[in-house]
């Protein structure tokens, strides 16, 4: 086989992290940071685009040392060898993406709902998710170049959208809403940031394309701290623009598409259509990258032994059983899970393994060449983050942390059972040290 050719430059590989994050997540994410946060919601974002900065340290170092499309997958096995701990987070890997899959796919019939009058039968946010996930599933499997040309369009369109939000609505806004007598605690603005820490899900795609990439000990780092840098500067800025124009009490009203009443007071009707508009591009645009992007994931997991290898069944180049699979079980998780709990389930999983990425970076700090400092405060930060997640969740929403616990359950028992059972990787490891 013959080596992957670098064809991608520093703009692309860019494109790539601002892409993977300024997906559907913000879309969906803002009224759950208004809830908590209120009139702090800029200070939310910045502080989880901090964690995901401190985090993109571990990921630069990691890629540019070990560039593989395998990513996150790689770094963990790495690290801490192929074992129960890695194949249990590798396969959380996987479930995670389900999970972002599903708050896109919620966040799609939200916004989808704003252009019906009655709205309200329960039926017709089911139809929109599945809607969301059926099409894209459907793409997939028959046109999967459609996917990759399709989305820098949609990509462009969305960030153009909300730098026109941004510019339009610097205008109108009332600098008494943003004050501190109207900021919500400092722990539920630490936790507001945590909730949407999802919205920064994406940068760590850029890792998988590192093959790709020209001039990688250069271009990888500038990448992924150009990107995470750039999004924590619009995200805050579409923070300030929605709190600063829009009363909090209408932002909360129209919690799941709150983005689009953020662009009223500058733009109109006119402009809560286009963000609207806009949010359904967005979401089915990320939904089909993730599908995408999952089960070639599934893939890469599968052909190392840890996922059942019925995942590598390829046709047209396409793994169509991945596709499949990864389909359905978002539909499932989808429509039976509100939008709250998707947030933090997607953002306590992202952070568990981002955190681990973190203490793989540390743990491999002297072959790398980390700096022990950041590495060990990136470690920290993440970690710190989670607990600060987990522990306010358990009192306010004890459902969210019930499912992200079946979902760590599941990895591993997942992993203990069919390494066992299945692979026979356990005994075959235990055999292989008995005989060294």
């Amino acid at each position: 086989m013959g080596k992957t050719q670098r064809t991608v430059g520093l703009v692309g590989a860019i494109s790539i992290g601002v892409g993977g994050m300024v997906g559907g997540g913000i879309f969906a994410v803002l009224g759950e940071a208004v809830s908590l946060a209120h009139g702090a919601t800029v200070l939310a974002f910045i502080f989880a685009g901090v964690v995901a900065a401190l985090t993109s340290y571990s990921y630069a170092k990691l890629s540019v040392a070990y560039p593989n499309r395998g990513g996150t997958v790689v770094f963990i096995d790495t690290a801490f060898g192929h074992n129960l701990l890695s194949g249990s987070i590798n396969f959380m890997l996987w479930l995670s993406y389900l999970v972002t899959i599903s708050l896109y796919a919620v966040a799609f019939s939200s916004y989808a709902q704003t252009f019906f009058q009655d709205s309200s039968a329960p039926w017709i946010s089911h139809f929109f998710i599945s809607l969301a996930i059926v099409l894209p599933l459907t793409i997939n499997l028959f046109s999967a170049s459609f996917v990759s040309k399709s989305e820098t369009i949609i990509v462009l369109i969305k960030v153009t959208l909300l730098i026109i939000i941004i510019v339009s609505g610097a205008f109108f806004v009332d600098t008494e809403r943003l004050s501190p007598e109207r900021w919500g605690s400092s722990l539920s603005i630490v936790v507001a940031g945590m909730i949407i820490f999802v919205a920064y899900e994406g940068f760590e795609l850029i890792a998988n394309s590192a093959e790709e990439i020209k001039n990688p000990a250069v271009n990888l780092p500038r990448a992924f701290y150009g990107s995470v840098l750039s999004v924590i500067l619009l995200y805050a800025f579409i923070a300030l623009i929605a709190i600063g124009t829009v009363p909090e009490d209408q932002l909360l009203t129209a919690k799941d598409y709150a983005l689009a009443v953020a662009a009223k007071p500058a733009l109109g009707q006119l402009g809560f259509t286009l963000v609207a508009v806009a949010a359904l591009l967005a979401t089915f645009s990320a939904i089909n990258a993730t599908i995408y992007g999952n089960a070639r994931l599934g893939y890469i997991i599968a052909e190392k032994g840890e996922l059942p290898a019925i995942l590598q069944r390829e046709k047209r180049s396409i793994p169509e059983t991945g596709v499949i699979v990864t389909a359905i079980l978002s539909l499932l998780m989808a429509n039976s899970i509100d939008l709250t709990e998707i947030a933090i389930i997607g953002s306590a999983s992202f952070l568990l393994i981002f955190f681990l990425v973190n203490l793989s970076g540390f743990k491999l700090r002297n072959t790398i060449g980390g700096d022990k400092i950041i590495l060990s405060t990136a470690c920290l930060a993440s970690g710190a983050a989670l607990a600060t997640l987990l522990f306010h969740t358990y009192s306010s929403n004890p459902g969210a942390i019930g499912v992200f616990s079946a979902l760590i359950c599941i990895s591993i028992l997942f992993e203990l059972i069919y390494g066992r059972m299945i692979r026979g990787h356990f005994f075959l490891r235990k055999y292989q040290q008995q005989r060294n």
